[in-house]
């Protein structure tokens, strides 16, 4: 299986980059091949200017590394996103790459009503989104209204045509002991290995 991996996280130390590892792992004992998209250093550029939105009513991508991620992207079998909850909400270079890449006329159209959109993603089977908070998992769903299952999950990849989502929220990570931090590591890695 083809995997695009969609990450962003600027520090190599952190928690994210070892889910990263874990991930890499699980696909290379699994024989998958996987092309990994780094946000950070790649410099991604996650700013839409007015000739993007030009572009984005005319259905046609004119930033030129979106494009190449739309490619990329559009190879894969199993997207995988991994990335910090930030304030309850992703990083900017991932926003970004969710307003240049999840492309109308490159990554999904509008049905002929122009109600409803439909994924031009053919290949994508399934997709997994990985993210760590500091946040308990009652409060980020009760208090701040699961704003990543709102934003991300509903109102982008599944509204764009994109099936079987699943969605990894490892809480309160910073206050988490090293035992459950590896337990997690060693689950994220064998579902990875067990990928079909």
């Amino acid at each position: 299986m083809r995997v695009a991996i969609v990450y962003n996280h600027p520090y190599e130390g952190s928690y994210c980059h070892a889910i990263l590892d874990s991930v890499k792992r699980g696909l290379y004992k699994a024989g998958h091949e996987f092309d990994l998209i780094h946000l950070d250093r790649d410099q991604f550029n996650p700013v839409m200017t007015a000739e993007d939105l030009l572009a984005f009513r005319n259905k046609k991508s004119i930033d030129s590394q979106a494009l190449e991620y739309i490619q990329r992207i559009k190879a894969a079998e199993h997207l995988v996103f991994i990335f910090p909850i930030w304030w309850e909400l992703m990083p900017a270079l991932l926003k970004g790459f969710i307003d240049k890449v999840i492309f109308p006329g490159e990554t999904y159209d509008y049905t002929s009503s122009g109600y409803g959109m439909v994924t031009l993603l053919n290949n994508l089977k399934s997709t997994t989104v990985i993210t760590t908070m500091n946040t308990p998992s009652i409060m980020y769903k009760l208090t701040y209204g699961n704003a990543i299952k709102k934003s991300l999950i509903r109102g982008t990849l599944k509204k764009s045509g994109i099936k079987n989502v699943k969605w990894l929220s490892l809480n309160m990570v910073k206050s988490s002991s090293s035992e459950k931090r590896t337990k997690w590591l060693e689950k994220i890695e064998k579902r990875f290995t067990g990928l079909k």
